[in-house]
């Protein structure tokens, strides 16, 4: 880790509701993860995701498929310039096809960084003619002025319909939620601790639609996922993304 890394850490720490939320991600660290078992259990669940958008909705399908593309090279060109380190894309393609195929009126999004699935979601929405996408993020504190940089992807165009809070999950979520009524569609990738993920699910439960689905990334970190599918008898999907893997629920 360098000097400049560091003086960005020591800065950002200083900031209101920073602390508190970079404590909680370095103490879920040091805890066990049983990443090897978790990865076990999703490669077996793992199915082909052509498959499974073709079989659901092979139009919209083709079409996501190539507003995918698009955007993946747009995108690339916008953040090589920027020359910062600002994570992956998350699965959009499938964000954006079941946004268009569901067609949500509220959709919650933990995890931001430079907005991949948030431009999904938003033009997802947008086709549709109808929805709004309430995105919980915290900003990466490793690096100088880092709010700039979240959803940076995300067109002026489509930000009408976008509600954005920066102070981490706990703080946003009671932001959000007085404001949200039923949430309709789910995409997590935010903390990926056991406990980041316990604490989002648990707050937004009562809030979930009957036939509300549920996107959660990188659920190879831990058994979090898995655990929690089958403490409620919830059917899932699991697709491999890289060497990753992303689990859905509802469909």
């Amino acid at each position: 880790m360098g000097s400049s890394t560091l003086r960005n850490i020591a800065r950002n720490a200083l900031r209101p509701h920073y602390l508190p939320v970079m404590a909680r991600k370095m103490a879920a660290r040091l805890r066990p993860s049983h990443h090897d078992e978790a990865v076990r259990w999703a490669a077996e669940q793992a199915e082909s995701l052509p498959e499974f958008g073709a079989a659901l909705d092979p139009v919209q399908w083709a079409v996501s498929a190539r507003w995918a593309e698009e955007f993946r090279v747009s995108a690339r060109a916008r953040l090589d310039a920027l020359a910062v380190p600002l994570g992956g894309g998350g699965q959009f393609q499938l964000v954006h096809f079941l946004v268009r195929h569901l067609q949500p009126r509220v959709v919650l999004e933990t995890g931001v960084a430079a907005g991949w699935t948030s431009q999904a979601i938003l033009s997802a929405l947008d086709a549709n003619g109808a929805g709004t996408l309430y995105s919980s993020d915290f900003p990466y504190f490793r690096l100088e002025d880092p709010e700039k940089y979240v959803g940076c992807l995300v067109d002026d165009a489509l930000r009408p319909r976008w509600h954005l809070a920066l102070n981490g999950d706990r703080a946003n979520l009671a932001e959000f939620l007085p404001e949200l009524g039923t949430i309709d569609f789910v995409h997590y990738d935010s903390d990926k601790s056991v406990e980041g993920r316990q604490f989002v699910m648990d707050a937004i439960a009562s809030r979930l639609a009957p036939d509300a689905v549920v996107v959660m990334d990188d659920i190879d970190d831990n058994t979090f996922f898995r655990d929690w599918v089958a403490r409620g008898d919830r059917p899932c999907r699991v697709f491999a993304r890289g060497r990753k893997y992303v689990g859905l629920t509802g469909i």
